[in-house]
């Protein structure tokens, strides 16, 4: 996406690994929330690491939807592009741009164990994306 139309939103599930031999990230997306539509909509997409003083941000990221206005601004958040097609924030000390490879909607009929299903309350179940990890960058 370009920088005048992404969205941001936090995560704490996800993996950093290999798969199909290629260094892989996998993240998960709820449909409901706003990121879901570009995420589908665009071949990257980035994670951005910040330092423990961006707290702030963070939480405000966490607690307000790009729905209702530019939450990267009044997160205090400024964007650039790490690679084309893919925002990031200068703020980050660490920038992973992923490369869409395979996504899958979580199918709770496939749950193997009943602890999981306590986190989908709602029915809201995520969406896995699997990406190349193709460029990671790491600032001071």
């Amino acid at each position: 996406g370009s920088l005048a139309d992404c969205n941001t939103m936090t995560v704490s599930w996800g993996h950093f690994g290999v798969m199909w031999n290629l260094p892989t990230v996998w993240c998960h997306v709820r449909p409901s929330r706003h990121t879901f539509g570009f995420v589908e909509r665009e071949p990257l997409f980035t994670l951005s690491f910040l330092r423990p003083e961006s707290r702030k941000a963070l939480e405000y990221c966490g607690s307000h939807s790009g729905r209702d206005g530019d939450k990267i601004a009044a997160a205090g958040l400024t964007l650039f592009e790490a690679e084309p097609g893919a925002p990031a924030f200068r703020e980050a000390t660490i920038i992973a741009v992923c490369k869409k490879l395979y996504t899958h909607a979580l199918d709770p009929d496939r749950f193997l164990d009943g602890r999981i299903a306590a986190n989908y309350a709602s029915g809201d179940y995520h969406t896995m994306y699997l990406a190349e990890l193709v460029r990671l960058l790491v600032r001071e």
